[in-house]
C-alpha cells in the first residue's frame, strides 16, 4: 500500500507564509523553485519514510531540510505521513510547535 501525505493547517499556513514573501521579496521563480523543491523532498520521504532523522524522540518527528534556511518536519504513522511545520529556520526556535 502507498503512503498518503497529509498536510496539517499549521504546515498548510507556513507554506502561504514562505511562498507570500518569496513572491513579494524575491521573484515566482524564486517560488516556484520552492514548491520544486518541496515536491522532490516528498517524493523521497513517500519513497522512504524514514530517510530523514528523527529529531524528537517521543513523538517520532523527523526533519529534511528544504534549503539552508528551511525544514520540512513530518512524523510516519500507519495512515501514512502527516506533514507537521514548514519551518524558516532564521526564526526563533522557540517558535517552532507541533500542536495545534
Amino acid at each position: 500500500m502507498t503512503k498518503r501525505i497529509r498536510w496539517s493547517p499549521q504546515a498548510d499556513n507556513d507554506l502561504d507564509q514562505i511562498l507570500d514573501y518569496l513572491n513579494k521579496k524575491w521573484s515566482n521563480s524564486v517560488a516556484v523553485r520552492f514548491l520544486n523543491r518541496i515536491d522532490e523532498m516528498t517524493e523521497l520521504i513517500l519513497n522512504d519514510p524514514k530517510l530523514f532523522p528523527v529529531i524528537e524522540d517521543l513523538l517520532k518527528i523527523r526533519r529534511c531540510v528544504l534549503t539552508k534556511h528551511n525544514s520540512l518536519y513530518y512524523i510516519v504513522d500507519e495512515d501514512g505521513i502527516s506533514i507537521l511545520r514548514v519551518f524558516d529556520t532564521r526564526q526563533d526556535p522557540n517558535k517552532l510547535r507541533f500542536a495545534d
